[in-house]
């Protein structure tokens, strides 16, 4: 195996030179090269369904429970769950939650909500940018509507 080393400020220099290379002429005569900003979102939770049925004694309705998993920081996008009735059981970690017209509160594992037939949340976030956190959450819909709507990008 050949190894080679090379000191980081030759490798910095070609990485400008390679840039200002590339770069459209009117910014190669200037000497001004434009750099790439990247810009973080936070990461987003994942829902995994457990179990969908159709309710026997409720003819229209469907039992929906799902996991959602919040990685460390990770926030939702503000959504709506159609007509469904949620129920949400915190199994591990601390969620800050909020559904529109209401205040923002805090919910620790062994904690749960509900929210009503056509509620808007608008912040459901992992409070810790370290652990994990994670919710059981029970919908309760008409047959065949989405569990979770997000809303449009502006």
């Amino acid at each position: 195996m050949i190894r080679v080393r090379c000191p980081g400020g030759f490798l910095a220099a070609g990485l400008v030179a390679a840039a200002a290379a590339c770069a459209p002429s009117a910014e190669r005569a200037t000497g001004m090269v434009p750099v790439a900003v990247t810009v973080s979102q936070p990461p987003s939770e994942t829902l995994s369904p457990l179990l969908e049925q159709a309710l026997p004694n409720v003819e229209g309705k469907t039992f929906t429970s799902a996991i959602a998993d919040f990685p460390p920081g990770a926030r939702a996008v503000p959504h709506r769950h159609g007509k469904a009735f949620v129920y949400a059981y915190v199994l591990e970690g601390t969620l800050r939650s909020q559904i529109s017209g209401e205040p923002v509160r805090t919910y620790r594992q062994g904690e749960n909500w509900v929210e009503p037939p056509g509620a808007h949340h608008v912040l459901t976030e992992n409070t810790s940018r370290t652990k994990p956190a994670k919710l059981l959450v029970i919908f309760i819909s008409n047959t065949g509507d989405e569990i979770k709507v997000d809303d449009r990008p502006r």
